[in-house]
């Protein structure tokens, strides 16, 4: 289920709604509001696609209406029924349903009598010019264009040669088929746009039915009048196109759809571009679609974000009518606030060479059940069983030998509190013949028990820790930023030459024992988990009942602004 949508009174209308309520309040369309989003099956959603999808179903939500998911598959070369199912999952995922389930394909007999209509009016015409040839007609934004050879054609001879190139009768490229327009409008889609190529490829859904299929700007306007969509959502660069979307209608004299225009969606520290994430795919810059640093859906949910942490992000941005950058770390700010009220604290040492921590006047062979809060942050605050022994693992960063002033961890002679235990004291420093630190020597304050301390000992220092025996080992994947520049795509040079060299590191952890069967997924919260002192993770599908994986979602602070402001 959705979010209800927030009151008018709370905040101002975005500049879409005052147009919505404007077309109610005269009546327009009987006051319906039927919205569609519209993807091109030929890659994997990303962030930029979930704010058009908070928008068009978000919409439609709040007025009352209805929002179809409509495939775009007009080109089968690069379209996929793999896509198809990822863009559905990933809708229903984001917390959405639609109204129907449509294809452009489902258009192609109806599409084509639009073109046929479009030939009988004097409207269209066959043209046998090259793309090279029409491009050159075509003229530039300061020099009008000139007239195909082929525009004079008759009607009788363009329905012909159009319907012989359904037929099959002529190779790709041969010919194509344009709306008569004006060749010297200062807008260049007017210049006679191309409105059907040749393809002889096999389509996923109509197979071998079609060897010609309608281009963007003439199957796009068309299916949103067939489906009676009142107000057609789509980002700025479509702006130019609206008054060819708007002819089309016009002349065909069928559903007046509404296109209105927004800003797309710029994020910080990535690319949007479908054919450069295609190149980070293909070119192995990256593990897949679903890579937890790439900006898709499936890759976000992977890493760990939430629904409703997307949902809010893109409420947050809002809707505008001018291009901008947004920050990824309001994003990284959205799955915090949610994470920090929703996730369990749990204890991870994550450390290719953790320190023992030897508490030499602790019995032997005993184990002690600490009591420790899952999430202090829950209106309900429960607590878990955490195994506490003689034995524990800590950080190596949490221990100093030489330690500057105002250092408040563990070092020689130095106390800290083991979190929801003891508070203890570092005595002996044991190293092998290399000099590097294989144990440190400690005891333990028996008073200093967490929730019933009567030691009278006040440390600075807090630190996590796992028990030795109870310790289960696992993998954990640390993610940061793909690129080390905030607009790799407006950098001279490749986009490929920002990318960041440590936006993934492998480590070994050693995780409490509460974790032994955390799960993807369905799990407690999704399997996702605040490690304290460390940011929050989630388990990923890679895991196994053997072998534990976890990623990084984010940290819990934003280090990196700290780092670039050093930098």
């Amino acid at each position: 289920m959705t979010e209800a949508p927030k009151e008018s009174s709370e905040r101002s209308l975005n500049f879409i709604e005052q147009i919505v309520e404007e077309d109610i309040a005269n009546g327009k369309n009987e006051g319906r509001v039927h919205t569609r989003f519209p993807p091109e099956p030929n890659g994997y959603l990303h962030i930029g696609h979930a704010k058009s999808i908070c928008l068009n179903f978000g919409l439609a939500d709040e007025y009352g209406g209805k929002t179809n998911l409509r495939f775009d598959d007009t080109n089968p070369t690069t379209e996929d029924t793999e896509y198809v199912e990822s863009i559905k999952a990933d809708v229903r995922w984001l917390g959405f349903d639609w109204e129907n389930e449509l294809y452009a394909s489902d258009y192609f007999d109806q599409l084509y009598d639009f073109a046929e209509t479009m030939i009988q009016k004097g409207l269209a015409y066959v043209d046998d010019s090259t793309s090279e040839e029409i491009a050159a007609q075509k003229g530039t934004p300061t020099e009008p264009g000139t007239n195909s050879p082929y525009r004079d054609r008759s009607i009788e001879e363009n329905l012909d040669l159009f319907r012989r190139m359904k037929a099959g009768e002529f190779p790709d490229g041969a010919k194509v088929l344009r709306a008569k327009i004006d060749m010297t409008s200062p807008n260049m889609h007017f210049r006679d746009p191309i409105m059907y190529r040749i393809k002889h490829a096999h389509h996923h859904r109509t197979g071998d039915k079609w060897c010609i299929y309608p281009m963007y700007d003439f199957a796009h306007g068309q299916s949103d009048s067939i489906e009676h969509i009142t107000h057609s959502l789509c980002t700025l660069e479509f702006v130019v196109h609206r008054p060819l979307y708007d002819w089309f209608i016009d002349k065909l004299a069928i559903f007046p759809s509404r296109q209105i225009e927004f800003a797309r969606l710029n994020l910080t520290y990535t690319v949007m571009s479908k054919r450069k994430l295609l190149q980070l795919v293909n070119e192995g810059h990256v593990n897949g679609w679903d890579d937890p640093r790439m900006p898709t859906i499936s890759g976000l949910r992977r890493r760990g974000y939430t629904p409703a942490s997307i949902r809010d992000f893109c409420d947050r941005i809002g809707v505008a009518r001018r291009e901008n950058m947004i920050d990824v770390g309001l994003l990284e700010f959205c799955i915090r606030e949610e994470l920090n009220k929703t996730t369990d604290r749990v204890m991870a040492v994550i450390d290719e060479k953790p320190l023992k921590v030897v508490l030499t006047n602790y019995p032997e062979g005993q184990t002690e059940i600490m009591k420790i809060e899952n999430n202090p942050e829950d209106e309900y605050v429960t607590e878990r069983d955490v195994p506490f022994s003689r034995e524990v693992y800590i950080e190596r960063d949490d221990f100093m030998e030489n330690p500057p002033k105002k250092y408040f961890r563990l070092f020689p002679g130095g106390m800290v509190r083991l979190k929801g235990a003891y508070i203890i004291k570092c005595d002996e420093v044991v190293k092998d013949d290399a000099g590097e630190i294989t144990e440190l020597r400690c005891t333990y304050i028996p008073e200093s028990r967490s929730g019933s301390d009567t030691s009278g000992i006040n440390v600075k220092g807090t630190i996590h820790w796992v028990s030795v025996p109870h310790a289960v080992e696992a993998e954990v994947r640390l993610y940061d930023r793909l690129f080390t520049v905030e607009d790799p795509s407006g950098e001279e040079g490749d986009f490929k030459d920002f990318i960041n060299p440590d936006s993934l590191q492998v480590v070994r952890a050693f995780v409490e024992p509460s974790l032994a069967h955390a799960q993807h997924g369905n799990a407690l919260h999704g399997g996702r988990f605040q490690f304290m002192r460390k940011g929050y993770f989630c388990v990923d599908p890679d895991s196994t009942e053997g072998k534990l994986v976890f990623n990084r979602t984010v940290t819990l602070k934003d280090t990196w602004a700290k780092e670039a402001k050093k930098g």
